[in-house]
């Protein structure tokens, strides 16, 4: 693994951990709530950003990002889909995304790709799209924090602990933390 397309894997990992958090906290009822505040559900974020991925990593080197046969405006559309639907196209776009990091090059990062026809590097896309997907899983964090009030479960450092954790600060990683939040959601 390449130091820069890795570093990029690891932190694209540590949000689609924290997002899987998230949505393990949720009941089944509970994903296609849709939270007044943002005016959307965890259950249209996942879509969004599964389809945003798929969209964006097909054929990522040869082909524009947008790709005609996504239906975007549909993906915002409120729906309230099975937990086992949901999770398919959630894994769908980010095996498709992992799939493509893992065939990147350092040496691609100055190649150039299309998004909706405007040309950007490699290394302006990725991080384009890891910003992207960091910010929609702020909004499910927020949302599955919201619907669950007092029995959230933290994903990060809970209040009152961070004098201990800096003290012993094991999940700075992202591949760290990404591995705890998986082993907790394994252990629930």
């Amino acid at each position: 693994m390449n130091d820069i397309t890795g570093s990029i894997r690891a932190e694209f990992l540590r949000y689609k951990a924290l997002a899987e958090g998230a949505i393990a906290q949720l009941r089944d009822d509970e994903l296609g709530r849709a939270d007044p505040a943002v005016d959307n559900s965890v259950a249209v974020l996942v879509t969004h950003v599964s389809g945003n991925l798929a969209s964006r990593f097909t054929d990522f080197l040869t082909s524009d990002g947008e790709k005609p046969w996504r239906e975007r405006e549909n993906e915002f559309a409120p729906h309230q889909p099975t937990r086992d639907a949901l999770l398919s196209a959630w894994d769908r776009g980010w095996r498709i995304l992992i799939d493509t990091l893992d065939a990147l090059e350092d040496a691609d990062l100055g190649r150039t790709v299309t998004i909706r026809g405007t040309p950007f590097t490699v290394h302006a896309a990725l991080h384009r799209a890891l910003a992207h997907t960091s910010y929609h899983v702020g909004q499910i964090v927020w949302i599955a924090k919201h619907v669950r009030g007092p029995d959230w479960r933290w994903l990060s450092i809970p209040p009152g602990q961070t004098e201990a954790y800096n003290r012993m600060p094991a999940y700075e990683r992202p591949d760290a933390h990404a591995e705890r939040l998986a082993s907790e959601r394994r252990q629930t």
